[in-house]
């Protein structure tokens, strides 16, 4: 049983009375949503979320959470695709840049010194760096709200993967080579990410 004196508890409504925010740092490490999108003027946008993640199969769907109303979620409701692009250790410093406040119309593409490649079934371009990239069509926008029905300003955008793009690799005997990839994740804290690496893995068989 919990022993309370070696707890610390919080309601999150009234702060949490640490020197960072544990939520995300206890959910995580967090795949990196890091996507890219065309407004509906041509301007290209390039931007990680930490909150991202995958939510099912076939069709195969996976999603971020804007916090704020930011320019990929203009993008995206006015063009209605993205593309998201596997975040690695060695472009990670790219990734990194693209998180930089830049005006509407300025490309992160340029600011990180990345390539845009162009996608086969949506407009938005691929990071060409990127070993792994989800061609994506938006099928829902979902505007997050608290318990009590208060609206949050945070948005969850829903995608269809509708063409996949893998570095051939990364796929060993049919494959995707997890732990070959150097997927970076995002970790606890302002700064820290995680490395996926053969040594951290380890197997089990679920029940029949």
């Amino acid at each position: 049983m919990t022993d309370p004196a070696n707890t610390h508890f919080y309601e999150p409504k009234n702060g949490h009375g640490l020197a960072h925010d544990p939520f995300n740092a206890i959910i995580g490490p967090r795949p990196i949503g890091w996507v890219s999108t065309k407004g509906r003027d041509g301007s290209v946008n390039l931007a990680p979320y930490s909150f991202f993640n995958a939510f099912n199969y076939t069709p195969p769907i996976l999603g971020f959470s804007s916090v704020g109303s930011k320019n990929s979620l203009r993008n995206i409701r006015e063009t209605g695709e993205f593309v998201w692009n596997l975040a690695t250790k060695d472009i990670a410093e790219q990734m990194n840049l693209s998180c930089a406040t830049l005006p509407y119309g300025s490309s992160e593409f340029t600011f990180a010194s990345l390539t845009e490649a162009p996608s086969r079934l949506v407009a938005p371009p691929r990071v060409a760096e990127s070993p792994v990239n989800f061609e994506c069509k938006v099928t829902e926008i979902i505007q997050m709200k608290s318990h009590t029905g208060v609206l949050a300003q945070s948005w969850l955008v829903l995608g269809e993967a509708v063409a996949i793009h893998i570095d051939k690799k990364l796929l060993k005997d049919g494959v995707f080579d997890t732990f070959n990839a150097d997927i970076i994740l995002r970790a606890g804290g302002p700064s820290a990410y995680a490395l996926i690496k053969p040594d951290s893995r380890f197997d089990m068989k679920r029940p029949p």
